[in-house]
């Protein structure tokens, strides 16, 4: 069994970012010569999320919308964890999009369905955090 690991640094411009990564994960599981087994993509930070889902622009908004209504930013003394900070909302968020994702390899790549993209979703943005991409396999 081999087994790799790399890690992806963000720094988004904005509080909230949806950033495709599938280009990386996919080079990465190229470099890892694993030919099948599973990788592993996890955001270390908890206010942020990995989920998969279509790369349309407008489902990307709706999917901000979405989350803004169901955990909205202001006001934010609505939230009890936000004593000295203003980031509860980002931790709602990240819970409701998924902590990480598991994806199978086959032949050596990523085995996605036909309109699958992988994205880092940033909900509290502007300082550097990583995600953890992890493959084992033959």
């Amino acid at each position: 069994m081999k087994h790799a690991t790399e890690y992806l640094t963000f720094e988004t411009p904005h509080r909230r970012d949806y950033v495709n990564i599938t280009d990386r994960v996919e080079a990465f599981v190229r470099e890892s010569g694993i030919q099948h087994g599973l990788v592993l993509v996890n955001p270390m930070h908890i206010t942020a999320a990995v989920y998969v889902n279509d790369a349309e622009s407008g489902l990307i908004q709706d999917f901000d919308d979405w989350l803004e209504r169901l955990a909205p930013h202001e006001p934010v003394s609505a939230y009890r964890h936000n004593v000295g900070e203003d980031n509860a909302d980002a931790h709602l968020k990240r819970q409701l999009m998924g902590h990480q994702v598991v994806l199978p390899i086959t032949d050596g790549r990523l085995d996605l369905g036909p309109w699958e993209q992988v994205f880092y979703a940033e909900f509290d943005g502007r300082r550097r955090k990583r995600v953890v991409l992890k493959a084992i396999g033959d």
